[in-house]
This record gives structure tokens, C-alpha cells and sequence, in this order.
């Protein structure tokens, strides 16, 4: 048998290595872009901003800002169920900040600028009967 070497080629190691630490840059900054944001638009309504930090209360926080029943977190736990949860929550959760369905589906299909100008902007948070 004859014997395999392998040669490791520096550029291509350097190379893949920054591509490595850029991917993780840009993660880095999405998830301080993500946590500044979802703050803004939680102290806009009115809850506590470090709520948006915490994995999975954060997802009870936003259901309770929509006016939905907290129970509904359980649901979000059931797969495809979660889904139409999901958007239920979503289309309650832009009405409260006055926005219609047209917002929903930014915030469905391109999330970091339609979550970014619901707390940047001008609107305000409304307390909706149900």
C-alpha cells in the first residue's frame, strides 16, 4: 500500500480562517443588533427591556405585548402549530403598534429592517380590546 500525505497549504489556511472569525463578526454584531432592537420595542410597550435577553420569556413578554393568552407559549413548543402561532402573534403583535398586514409580512420575510423601524420610529403602543 502505498502511504497518503496530506500537505496543509498556509493561504488556504489563513484564508479560511478569516473567513471563520468574519462569519463570526457578523454574527456577533446581528445578535447585539437583534437584542438593541427587540429592547427598544419592548420598553415601548411598556415591559422591561431585559426581558428581551432571556430565551424563551422573551417569547411570553412579546405574546402578552400582542394581547394573546400566555398559555399560548405552550404552543409555540408544538411543531406547525408554532407556526400559525407564530403569525397570529405577529399580526396581533403590528396592530398594537398600528401597523397592518403589509408590516406582518416585513416582519415575516425580512425581519431585521421591519424590527428595526418598529423601534425606531414614531409609533406608539396601543392597549387594543380584544
Amino acid at each position: 500500500m502505498e502511504e497518503m500525505t496530506i500537505t496543509m497549504d498556509p493561504a488556504a489556511t489563513a484564508a479560511g480562517a478569516g473567513i471563520g472569525l468574519f462569519t463570526f463578526a457578523l454574527w456577533v454584531a446581528m445578535v447585539v443588533f437583534y437584542i438593541i432592537v427587540m429592547w427598544k420595542i419592548f420598553v415601548k410597550a411598556g415591559q422591561p427591556g431585559w426581558a428581551s435577553i432571556i430565551p424563551i420569556y422573551n417569547v411570553y413578554v412579546m405574546i402578552k405585548i400582542a394581547g394573546k393568552p400566555g398559555w399560548w407559549l405552550l404552543l409555540f413548543f408544538i411543531p406547525f402549530v408554532n407556526i400559525i402561532i407564530g403569525i397570529l402573534v405577529l399580526i396581533s403583535f403590528a396592530e398594537k403598534f398600528g401597523k397592518g398586514i403589509g408590516f406582518v409580512l416585513g416582519l415575516i420575510f425580512l425581519s431585521p429592517i421591519f424590527y428595526a423601524i418598529l423601534a425606531f420610529d414614531s409609533s406608539e403602543y396601543q392597549e387594543i380590546a380584544e
